[in-house]
């Protein structure tokens, strides 16, 4: 598959996704039906003995759970016919067994063109398809499979859940009760119905219906799991820590393991159980995590546990978006001090914060990453490294420095943000804001640039932050990045006025770094945005989500101390958590300042 660069935008920071995907390319009923279709007389006529033989032994791999060796029988059978269908099909199932979704998926488009009619293979791609995010593709192809056989309850379930992450929600839904008419005990069935409801946040619906599907099967893992993360915002952290454990164990596939294990570190993050959480979110590396990044850098990984970096030249990769290196950057002086006078710190982060970070830290070489989509597989690198010709003795994800200077809450500075901005861009702000008048001058955030599936509930519309726009005595000004112009003429029309400052809100990030930390105010969701107003030291208030991590147990955000915070109650609860807000920034107004 070929490399495919991709924009900050597309990479994000995990969150627990739901599981309903139901079915497995390498359960025994399916190697069953393969293990058949080579011993069919008129196929033995057809292919040569010693590749059913190969084939056969891939099989039996497969059984033991040897993936890397049927992968290399399936190999040797082609190697004899490269038109053999039924060895791409196997050799598929095995790299996707092996995490090699890339891989997987060329193996299973091979299958497919071989074998138009193998409806199997269809749903096996279309399946691995939703996995990876295609889900046009995986429609498709799981519509092509009900085609052919229209009850068949995985195939019926997996298109749901293709419908769900397209924020097809009726579509979905609609899909899952004509079954469930018909097949009203399926827990796979009930679970994927609870998915729909806990993306759109309607957690305590969601939680009826996993608890239905555990009704009708105890034993199923991906219900508990998603169980469990409807607890944890509805209230129950314990309980979904219980639920996750028990549902570990039940693991359909390497992938379903590593979703659950990265849920469960984020609940220990956010029960404030540290080091324990941050050394257990290593699983976001995992390789058959979908979304995990890996380093092309020609150096080893460095292991703090056994290796001393004092003198040598380490460097430090942004992972994730753009508000994740914000966070997780507040450990980059730590890591420059353990280097010390005779080492050196080469810092890769996105390309628009090199120079607020360079600014910060002075004494490391700050450069831009770049990212490509390779084999289906994030790859981060550091050209910046290369070009200067210096070499590196060693590397380190950035958020994987948390386990290293932050393993207890006394380790967080209590600092009133870290980031430097531009003083020149500073001061001139600071004048560009007298020019709007009288009045506090707040800034404003709503959404993400990204708003795709489970994304949506953790941000409102526009047209709820009323109660805040109309705030007498607060002069607005819009932050928001992006394609707002339908909100701005709504706000206008209401008699609300916004100013945009004359810069590009998503690129000019200096710009907007000194215009945040001018500004008497950021408000906004836990975005790059209003993250970068506490960065920078600004005033910022965040509203967040019921199951953010980042409080670690506290009732402030440790990454920023002086960050104030509207905690939502469940995901619906934003006119609640905006009423608090308007209430906060009238009583703002009248003090004459946010602080």
């Amino acid at each position: 598959m070929s490399a495919v660069e991709l924009s900050p935008e597309q990479i994000h920071a995990f969150a627990p996704a739901a599981q309903g995907v139901a079915g497995d390319s390498a359960s025994p009923e399916a190697i069953r039906k393969l293990s058949r279709q080579l011993a069919s007389p008129k196929r033995a006529v057809k292919a040569q003995r010693k590749a059913l033989e190969t084939l056969q032994a891939a099989l039996a791999a497969i059984r033991a759970g040897e993936f890397e060796l049927g992968a290399k029988r399936a190999l040797d059978a082609l190697k004899t016919d490269e038109t053999n269908g039924l060895a791409w099909h196997v050799l598929a199932i095995c790299r996707e067994k092996s995490g090699d979704l890339g891989q997987a998926l060329l193996a299973y488009e091979a299958a497919l063109k071989l074998l138009p009619n193998e409806t199997d293979v269809a749903h096996d791609l279309g399946r691995l398809a939703q996995q990876m995010g295609y889900l046009e593709i995986a429609e498709k192809l799981l519509l092509k499979y009900l085609a052919v056989d229209p009850g068949h309850v995985e195939a019926t379930n997996n298109l749901a859940c293709v419908l769900r992450d397209q924020k097809r929600y009726g579509d979905a839904v609609e899909t899952l009760r004509a079954l469930l008419g018909v097949e009203p005990e399926s827990p796979v069935l009930w679970n994927t119905l609870g998915t729909v409801l806990s993306d759109q946040g309607d957690m305590g619906t969601a939680l009826t219906f996993f608890e239905e599907a555990l009704r009708h099967d105890p034993s199923f893992a991906k219900a508990r799991y998603n169980r469990a993360n409807a607890r944890q915002p509805l209230g129950d952290a314990l309980g979904a820590l219980e639920d996750l454990e028990a549902a570990l164990p039940g693991a359909a596939s390497p992938y379903e393991r590593a979703m659950m294990q990265m849920a469960r570190a984020m609940l220990l993050m956010s029960l404030g159980r540290i080091p324990e959480g941050f050394e257990a979110y290593e699983i976001r590396l995992d390789r058959h995590m979908p979304e995990a990044m890996r380093v092309a850098v020609d150096a080893p990984r460095w292991n703090p546990k056994t290796e001393d970096i004092r003198g040598k030249r380490l460097l430090i990769v942004g992972e994730q978006g753009i508000a994740d290196e914000m966070v997780f950057g507040t450990c980059v002086g730590d890591a420059i001090e353990a280097v010390g006078p005779d080492g050196r710190v080469y810092l890769a982060v996105e390309p628009r914060l090199v120079g607020l970070f360079q600014r910060t830290f002075p004494a490391a070489v700050v450069g831009g990453h770049k990212a490509v989509k390779l084999d289906g597989r994030i790859t981060r690198y550091a050209p910046f490294v290369e070009e200067l010709g210096d070499g590196v003795d060693a590397w380190i994800p950035m958020a994987s420095l948390l386990a290293v200077y932050r393993r207890t809450l006394d380790a967080f500075p209590d600092r009133r943000g870290y980031l430097v901005p531009d003083p020149d861009k500073l001061a001139y702000w600071k004048t560009e804001l007298e020019k709007l008048g009288p009045g506090l001058k707040v800034g404003l955030h709503w959404k993400s640039l990204v708003l795709a599936g489970v994304r949506a509930r953790y941000f409102s519309s526009f047209e709820r932050w009323r109660p805040v726009l109309t705030t007498p005595g607060a002069v607005m000004v819009n932050l928001q990045c992006g394609d707002v112009a339908d909100d701005l003429a709504a706000a206008e029309a209401a008699g609300v006025s916004i100013w945009t400052p004359p810069i590009d809100l998503k690129d000019d990030l200096e710009d907007v770094a000194a215009l945040s930390a001018a500004l008497d105010l950021v408000i906004g969701p836990g975005i790059a945005g209003t993250n970068l107003a506490a960065a920078v030291g600004g005033t910022a208030w965040m509203i967040s989500a019921p199951d953010d991590w980042h409080y670690l147990g506290t009732d402030k955000y440790p990454f920023y101390p002086h960050l104030r915070y509207f905690r939502r109650d469940g995901f619906t609860d934003w006119e609640g958590a905006i009423a608090r807000i308007g209430t906060a920034l009238e009583e703002a107004v009248a003090a004459g300042n946010a602080r």
